[in-house]
């Protein structure tokens, strides 16, 4: 297959790869949906372990064989599909449309903080790696 190693192959990687993350996530917020909705549960989850990832993918892909393209499709594709800002940043309108501000407030300070810290020790573990 010729169009495999093409230079606008890596399209398809990063779609393929975007589509798996896409339905990873959406399985995820299935599985932490309540019905009495409280709190963004699924997209917190979905972020850290994104931010982990990433962080860890990040120190990983300096000494990683995989090509470009592979590279790419899983740090663009998988993760960036999977991790989502504009889920995130509509719930917390939600939450303080629903006059839930100090849940809103926690909400944005737990996934900065948090976020950040997950993809501080996926770098740090990530560098392990080397």
């Amino acid at each position: 297959m010729p169009w495999v190693n093409s230079d606008k192959a890596i399209y398809l990687y990063i779609g393929l790869a975007g589509f798996i993350g896409a339905n990873l996530r959406f399985m995820i917020s299935v599985l932490t949906y309540s019905s009495d909705y409280f709190f963004p549960t699924g997209t917190l989850l979905c972020n850290y372990i994104g931010c982990f990832a990433l962080g860890w993918f990040s120190q990983y892909i300096g000494t990683s064989q995989l090509s470009l393209k592979m590279k790419t499709a899983i740090s663009t594709g998988l993760i960036g599909s999977f991790t989502t800002f504009s889920a995130f940043s509509v719930e917390t309108i939600s939450l303080l449309q629903d006059g839930k501000m100090f849940i809103a407030f926690i909400y944005i300070m737990i996934s900065f903080i948090g976020g950040s810290l997950f993809a501080w020790i996926g770098y740090k573990i990530g560098r392990v790696f080397i």
